[in-house]
């Protein structure tokens, strides 16, 4: 019997409803804010991923998945390696939105010189090569947005403020929830940062793991991000970014932290706080459910430079990604549910072919832009008058 594979789900019932009222949740709140819909291909060139996220994720080293067509990869396990291959060749599956996002602002001129920022929403599967456990999953959902030409630090704390509405909308006590900030600095301060953070854990090799020791030279400040204890434990005494932020950054972090005190927004600054991407610049944050269970129910920060990694212009950006799976399992921790009520169902019993064809008329002219129907069934089984509604349903009354 064929199955599905391991880390997947299949989505039906309730559990599509709840993904359907998420979608309708957010689709509501964005636009009120003026966040247009976008969807992207869950295919794209290996390069979208890797000159967005980093070569130093585990993402792009250990979870995306590659994707060749039948006759490439004979062709491959041929040849032993890719090298051969065009870049349109080398494709692989969406790990994350916001690259794909980018990419079709670059490709698409979404943002072209003096315009408005563009704002857009997605809902949509992602795919990672991640060992199956709670909360994480080989194709899971996310729900997004991406602001891309706003600088303004104002724009920063409206993402997060839309946020921490979302998660109000879907049920969330807000009091059980914990967001954390940070930022990471820019192209000017960022640099001499990361050579301090680089020096520190060469000086600390002999108690670092072979990743954070390989991360080093490509990305130092992902081992903030390690999951080894023990590497976790010797990063506490590493140079942290909010002490080494340019005046112009350590301005706009205050701007956006005091925009958040304006609007209510309580929030923890964690200056450990990386996330595990390397796009992100000057504004980082996430959010996590208290009593949750699953860790991280969201996150996201601003990515000033991503637009130039994908062949465009200097276009500032922020945005957010929230995951379907995590949150409805930390809902149902809270006691909450995304669950809607199960559709209407009506059943008609017919003793005869006329009263099938008569009950068949009756549903049928309920249809949408139908005109409504009333009427009664003769036949053995007593009825009550028949209402037929333009929604569709029709209800049945049997005595």
């Amino acid at each position: 019997m064929a199955q599905k594979i391991q880390g997947t789900e299949d989505l039906y019932g309730g559990y599509m409803r709840a993904w359907q009222r998420m979608q309708d949740v957010a689709r509501e709140l964005f636009g009120a804010y003026g966040f247009d819909m976008i969807e992207t291909p869950a295919i794209e060139q290996v390069d979208t991923f890797v000159h967005g996220i980093g070569e130093s994720t585990d993402v792009v080293r250990k979870e995306m998945f590659r994707v060749v067509s039948g006759a490439l990869l004979e062709n491959l396990l041929e040849a032993g390696t890719e090298s051969s291959l065009k870049a349109k060749q080398r494709m692989a599956m969406r790990p994350e939105g916001t690259a794909g996002v980018v990419r079709a602002a670059v490709e698409n001129n979404f943002v072209p010189q003096g315009a408005a920022p563009v704002k857009l929403w997605y809902a949509e599967p992602m795919f990672r090569g991640e060992r199956p456990q709670k909360g994480r999953l080989r194709q899971f959902h996310q729900i997004g947005v991406e602001w891309i030409g706003a600088s303004d630090p104002a724009a920063d704390a409206e993402c997060i403020i839309v946020l921490m509405e979302f998660y109000r909308r879907l049920g969330f006590d807000p009091s059980k929830l914990r967001l954390r900030v940070n930022s990471m600095g820019d192209a000017t301060c960022r640099p001499v940062y990361r050579e301090k953070v680089r020096q520190f854990i060469l000086g600390h090799a002999d108690e670092m793991c072979e990743d954070c020791l390989e991360r080093a030279d490509i990305n130092p400040l992902r081992a903030f991000d390690c999951k080894n204890d023990h590497c976790s434990e010797v990063m506490k005494g590493a140079p942290l970014a909010v002490d080494n932020l340019c005046d112009d950054c350590a301005e706009h972090y205050a701007q956006v932290k005091a925009y958040l005190d304006e609007a209510g927004i309580a929030y923890v600054e964690d200056p450990t706080l990386v996330r595990g991407l390397d796009y992100y610049t000057r504004t980082v944050f996430e959010v996590e459910a208290l009593d949750g269970g699953v860790g991280a129910i969201g996150g996201g920060g601003r990515y000033d430079g991503l637009m130039e990694l994908e062949g465009g212009k200097p276009t500032p950006g922020i945005g957010f990604a929230v995951g379907f799976e995590r949150i409805a399992l930390a809902l149902a921790a809270q006691g909450g549910s995304l669950e809607t009520a199960e559709p209407s169902c009506v059943y008609v019993a017919c003793t005869s072919p006329r009263e099938r064809d008569v009950a068949f008329r009756a549903t049928a002219r309920a249809a949408p832009g139908g005109h409504p129907y009333r009427g009664r069934l003769s036949g053995s089984l007593a009825q009550e008058p028949v209402q037929a509604r333009p929604t569709g349903l029709a209800r049945w009354h049997v005595s």
